[in-house]
């Protein structure tokens, strides 16, 4: 019974890194673009619900809402400001700009905020569903989170499918220059890409914070480190990928704090990365790339 205790958890937690990832394996899928900052712009969600709960007695569903537009209008700023400009640049020029981006969001937080941590109130407030008479109890926070990583990761696969933006998303991950040709809109398509990324930032960190309730600054930058790794683990540039990538490492990191140790949890993550890396490259999902030369 404890064992399922642990994967239930590992599963909840995985979800979390899932949503997160997702955002991650858009924006390189479709911009080529590794966007550091996803960590932090989930930080900046968390703040906001926290901020309009606590001072402004907002109910917790407009909190999300506002928390959504708020890391949505902020990935579409930090698309055009930051990013936007170095299209063509060199990857090691996109990646410290990422870095930097970053480092601004967490200083921005430390003055506004302060560094101290805060008590997040969860958004979830619902009874534990207990199962086996009692002896398995999942917490409302867990279901949630599972069922919302589902839900949206459907959602996006049907809107990449069936909806013309999402067909002009595939055709500009395919290749910008002919995509544009064709009458594609290169910019929007990479800005809305961004918007998505950063609204489900917000839900992910909404939900980290409900079932890990402190908030502070930094809160986002491991999640966000753990769900690039989760994006890599499943296949960066697939949706699927980032979902099996995301439980899985969820599961992995749970099971090795409780059976293994728990200061040695996180080396455990990046180490069964390096080892799938070592076998499958491109990731469980992952597809490889063809240079055009």
């Amino acid at each position: 019974m404890t064992f399922l205790a642990h994967l239930i958890n590992g599963v909840s937690l995985g979800s979390i890194y899932a949503i997160i990832a997702l955002g991650y394996t858009m924006v390189y899928g479709i911009a080529k673009m590794l966007n550091f900052a996803h960590g932090d712009v989930i930080m900046i969600g968390c703040y906001v619900v926290f901020t309009t709960m606590s001072g402004m007695n907002l109910h917790p569903l407009l909190a999300v809402v506002l928390s959504v537009v708020v890391c949505t209008v902020l990935g579409i700023v930090i698309e055009k400001v930051a990013y936007k400009p170095l299209r063509k640049a060199s990857p090691l020029a996109v990646l410290i700009t990422a870095i930097g981006v970053s480092y601004l969001l967490q200083n921005l937080a430390l003055l506004i905020f302060g560094a101290a941590s805060k008590s997040f109130s969860s958004i979830v407030t619902l009874p534990p569903l207990k199962l086996a008479g009692g002896k398995l109890p999942i917490s409302s926070v867990t279901i949630v989170t599972v069922i919302a990583c589902l839900v949206i990761m459907a959602g996006l696969m049907i809107f990449i499918k069936k909806t013309k933006a999402g067909q002009a998303m595939l055709a500009v991950s395919e290749d910008k220059e002919a995509a544009q040709l064709m009458g594609v809109n290169v910019n929007g398509t990479i800005s809305l890409t961004f918007a998505i990324g950063s609204g489900l930032a917000a839900i992910a960190g909404v939900l980290l914070c409900s079932a890990y309730p402190t908030l502070t600054p930094y809160t986002g930058s491991m999640p966000g480190i753990k769900a690039f790794t989760a994006a890599v683990f499943g296949g960066i540039g697939s949706i699927p990928g980032a979902f099996i990538g995301g439980i899985l490492l969820g599961i992995i990191e749970i099971l090795g704090r409780a059976y293994i140790s728990s200061q040695l949890s996180d080396a455990i993550v990046f180490a069964v990365l390096i080892l799938v890396l070592l076998i499958k490259p491109t990731g469980i999902l992952g597809k490889p790339i063809h240079e055009k030369v």
